[in-house]
């Protein structure tokens, strides 16, 4: 291909089906006609020689050569975009859209906060959160469907290079159970009487290796879960109006939840505590918009 003969308004085209997913929505988000974005991705495909995206469910999935375009285009578009509209970056007037991976848990403690602040001060911003997870928010954030992932970085995992983050706060783990439960009254439920009983957790991924085992395996003990869900408003809600207990996050100084009817207190073994952490793309470093964010995000929810 050559750069002299490319028409590159078909870039923004490319970018809206790699970032929505679906050719209705990236029409809606470029303000053109579907028959449009589709007569642009005929184009596309006739351009790079490939098929760049091909059908996937109700939507559009990229192919490996649109994979391998996307990264570099990705960082060059976002430079071009910062060129012109970062010198003239208002709060109050910019018109944009934003998405923001977390869990249920993070978007309990980070929505209302964050959605009042931009509706202050950025009316204009489109904030939308994506449900995202340790597991897959940095392929999120590498392919464009989100702006920011909001959540605590596993150890387990290498951080990418492009990887970018500030902390916020600690999240610190404790036994909940309702109330009236047998086990309410001690201050530190024993450890066999802990095991004994049934519980519940939450594995966002599906899977039945969640944190408090990890911490219970290494000494060579199990307890007695017998459910997982696969989010934490519902393991609260589970724990309230059962005799279920359940090892659950608790951020202090951020509580949303509803904690009315429950009882808090340690696990007779101590979970480590972890990090939340804002994350974001380095490509999105330069960018008046993301600066803005970012600073928003810190100033509200940081805790040191």
């Amino acid at each position: 291909m050559s750069y002299r003969s490319a028409d590159l308004n078909l870039l923004k085209v490319f970018e809206a089906l790699m970032t929505e997913g679906s050719v209705t929505r990236a029409a809606d988000k470029l303000s053109l006609s579907q028959p449009a974005v589709s007569n642009a991705l005929r184009r596309l495909r006739e351009t790079f020689e490939d098929p760049l995206f091909v059908r996937q469910g109700a939507g559009v999935a990229p192919t490996r050569r649109a994979t391998e375009l996307w990264g570099p285009l990705a960082m060059s578009l976002q430079v071009v975009r910062d060129s012109i509209e970062g010198a003239s970056f208002e709060a109050a007037s910019c018109r944009a859209e934003l998405r923001v991976a977390m869990s249920d848990y993070v978007s309990c403690l980070v929505a209302p906060g964050l959605l009042e602040h931009l509706g202050r001060h950025a009316p204009g911003v489109r904030c939308h959160a994506v449900a995202g997870t340790v597991m897959d928010f940095c392929q999120t954030l590498s392919d464009g469907r989100a702006d920011f992932a909001i959540g605590a970085y596993s150890d387990d995992i290498q951080r990418p290079a492009y990887l970018r983050s500030r902390r916020l706060w600690t999240v610190d783990f404790f036994c909940f159970m309702r109330k009236n439960h047998a086990l309410a009254a001690y201050a530190r439920i024993p450890l066999r009487k802990f095991l004994d009983a049934p519980q519940v957790d939450v594995s966002l991924e599906g899977t039945t290796n969640v944190i408090y085992d990890r911490v219970l395996h290494s000494r060579g003990l199990e307890r007695r879960r017998v459910s997982t869900v696969s989010h934490y408003a519902s393991a609260y809600e589970v724990v309230r109006r059962s005799d279920l207990i359940a090892v659950l996050p608790w951020s202090r100084g951020l509580e949303v939840f509803n904690m009315a009817g429950l009882r808090r207190v340690p696990p007779p073994l101590a979970a480590p505590s972890r990090t939340v952490e804002l994350f974001w793309h380095e490509r999105h470093d330069s960018s008046a918009l993301h600066q803005w964010v970012r600073e928003a995000v810190v100033a509200l929810f940081a805790r040191d």
